[in-house]
């Protein structure tokens, strides 16, 4: 068991100071003009580049706090929070435990692991015709009937990335109905094309085929066996200001986003979508990594975790793998990870990046869109703090 340290850092460097074993609890002290930040180590890990990169990102607005978490072999070595809710000074500072949207991040903890598991079971089969699970996907289109359950989760359907139907529609159904008929934008197989609107009739296959809706499946059967109890669909109204917001929605809701989904169709869905939905914090992605690296409780078979993760051979030059993406220069993922590595981002600021080779995760929890979805500074501050993390890690012995 890996004896953690958590440390307070000093007013104007980021020199780590070592303190007392605090397994529960951190401090915070200000990092030079940004907000408070702390971390927990494992020992011979600092934290220190992936805290300025990080600090860096806040000085420059790319978002207004985050938190991270990195294992190795299945064990935290290293865990930090840095930043606010908002960046108003007044506004509650990000710790270890906060809570996230997860935004798309919820394709893989909660949409591709409920499939992982349905085809464990026999009762999923990637080879499967859309148009046989959803009679409704039929149109005039008779390339439609060639698309499969497998090009949905590896994006090659030909459907496009995203619709703005929740502009056209006022409830679940409403909004699914309007999925059920998007036009293709690509002939099927021929083209990977990273697509919400997939996703959307993804998870409305797989609860056909569960009997039951994706949250209650996977409060079940995922997120209760592997422990993750800070994960959810829709957080209860009384958790909601605990979570920090992800936007002042002046266009659609009128409204600050804060505990529900940002995600505007997954809301018009009532908070549960294939494609957005899931709130949880970085320990519960580093709990649901150690499983799918092996190294936690067994809720997926092996050969089931490969075939998922492994990059699709075609479409040509997809990085795509089943629910999972796979890095791909230039790579959000940064350059340190091994090409066998999968991942996935969120529109929020979130990612989760596993490198099954060398047994190593990387959970990165912000919330960029605020205040309006305006700032793209993500792009450049995320492959710099993986980068950062990436080279500590990998200069200490495991």
């Amino acid at each position: 068991m890996i004896d953690f340290r958590c440390e307070r850092i000093g007013l104007h460097s980021l020199k780590l100071l070592m303190m007392e074993i605090l397994p529960r609890a951190h401090g915070f002290e200000v990092v030079g003009n940004a907000p408070g930040c702390a971390i927990r180590r494992a020992p011979g890990y600092t934290g220190s580049s992936a805290l300025s990169v990080l600090a860096g990102g806040i000085a420059r607005r790319a978002f207004p706090g985050a938190a991270f978490a990195v294992s190795r072999h299945g064990n935290i070595v290293l865990q930090g929070a840095i930043g606010r809710f908002t960046y108003d000074e007044a506004a509650e500072d990000v710790t270890l435990s906060t809570v996230f949207d997860l935004a798309s991040v919820t394709k893989v903890v909660a949409t591709t692991a409920m499939a992982m598991l349905l085809y464990d079971r026999g009762e999923l089969n990637l080879k499967q015709k859309v148009v046989t699970a959803l009679p409704e996907f039929v149109t005039e289109d008779a390339r439609r009937r060639q698309i499969t359950i497998e090009m949905l989760l590896a994006h090659s359907s030909g459907l496009p990335a995203y619709e703005r139907l929740f502009e056209r529609s006022h409830s679940r159904q409403e909004l699914m109905n309007l999925a059920f008929k998007v036009p293709l934008v690509a002939d099927p197989g021929t083209h990977a094309e990273y697509s919400d609107i997939g996703f959307i009739l993804l998870g409305e296959i797989l609860e056909r085929l569960a009997g039951e809706p994706e949250d209650t499946f996977s409060a079940r059967e995922i997120f209760a066996p592997l422990q993750m109890k800070s994960t959810c669909f829709r957080p209860a109204e009384r958790l909601r200001s605990q979570i920090p917001p992800t936007r002042d929605d002046r266009e659609f809701r009128h409204r600050v986003i804060q505990g529900e989904v940002h995600d505007e169709n997954a809301s018009v869905m009532g908070g549960v979508s294939g494609h957005a939905g899931a709130f949880g914090n970085t320990a519960d992605l580093m709990t649901f990594s150690a499983a799918m690296l092996g190294d936690g409780p067994a809720v997926f078979r092996k050969e089931t975790i490969d075939l998922f993760t492994r990059r699709q051979s075609s479409p040509a030059g997809t990085s795509r793998a089943l629910g999972w993406d796979s890095p791909s220069p230039p790579s959000q993922s940064g350059q340190c990870f091994s090409p066998s590595s999968f991942g996935h981002l969120g529109y929020t600021g979130t990612s989760l990046w596993i490198d099954g080779e060398r047994k190593i995760a990387i959970a990165l929890l912000t919330n960029r869109t605020w205040p309006d979805n305006q700032s793209k500074l993500i792009k450049q501050i995320r492959p710099a703090f993986h980068d950062a993390v990436m080279e500590e890690v990998l200069r200490v012995t495991p």
